[in-house]
């Protein structure tokens, strides 16, 4: 079962905020006035008495300790860096099942949460960049690929191959595991130079029909690293600018079927 994480978070918020707000404006005017009653009143005035009548409900108490941190949790999930799990090979050799990674949230703008509306315009995503993304047929899911083409860019896939503007994007076979039949490129598109994975023996899904792509405007084309094994933009089409969730920068821990995390893996994406 999916669960929308920011929806919850939001709602909480909202939820411990309301409290809050209220025992401000109504009810500890209340206890203030009681003690202010008991200290005219009393012939000997007692701490405990006050402390008392001071004390917040525990429906109030609870609620106004919590509303903090769940509005920092809120704002550095939504504004700044929110972490993410890998849960396929489809980025492989950059990324793998199990690694976990930190997603910048303002690479690309601010946005609000849960609603994904931008307010405030920053950088856009370049050729390259590894971005995660709400994926287009089930906005649910995050998904996260490579971005390879930007508005108005001409991508082509063809013979194992991507083309960008009529180009072939440069790469250099570094290795081959011939019991396989793959090859790992060091691939560059864009100012970015990274490793991918073709299986020269495999022959692509059916579902994909085309190969060429006009990118239009506002939307980007994305692959896997793991070219034979990523259902990306050649199988679904584009990913719009207000699915754009942010740009991977790190992996900071992995964990697969050992029970004890490994952070051999952590560095820079690329």
């Amino acid at each position: 079962m999916d669960i929308d994480i920011a929806f919850w978070i939001v709602v909480a918020v909202a939820v411990t905020g309301s409290i809050y707000v209220f025992d401000l404006i109504a009810l500890k005017p209340k206890r203030q006035v009681s003690v202010a009653n008991y200290k005219r009143e009393a012939v000997e005035v007692d701490d405990e008495v006050i402390a008392e009548l001071e004390k917040e409900p525990v429906w109030v108490e609870y609620p106004k300790s919590f509303f903090p941190v769940l509005l920092l949790v809120l704002v550095f999930r939504s504004f700044l860096v929110e972490p993410f799990t890998i849960p396929s090979g489809s980025m492989m050799p950059t990324l793998i099942a199990g690694d976990y990674i930190l997603v910048n949230k303002f690479a690309y703008g601010l946005r609000l949460p849960v609603i994904g509306t931008k307010f405030v315009s920053m950088d856009d995503p370049k050729r390259g960049d590894v971005m995660v993304f709400k994926y287009p047929e089930d906005p649910k899911i995050n998904y996260i690929k490579r971005v390879v083409g930007l508005p108005g860019d001409l991508i082509e896939y063809k013979d194992k191959r991507l083309w960008v503007n009529g180009s072939p994007v440069e790469r250099e076979e570094i290795s081959r595991l011939s019991r396989q039949a793959r090859s790992e490129f060091l691939e560059t598109v864009g100012d970015v130079e990274f490793k991918t994975w073709v299986y020269h023996n495999r022959v692509l899904p059916s579902g994909l029909l085309r190969t060429e792509w006009t990118v239009p405007e506002g939307h980007y084309f994305v692959l896997g690293d793991n070219r034979d094994n990523s259902k990306d933009s050649r199988f679904w089409g584009f990913v719009p600018d207000e699915l754009v969730v942010g740009k991977a920068f790190a992996i900071w821990m992995h964990l697969s079927n050992s029970i004890l995390p490994s952070f051999s893996r952590n560095g820079v994406i690329i």
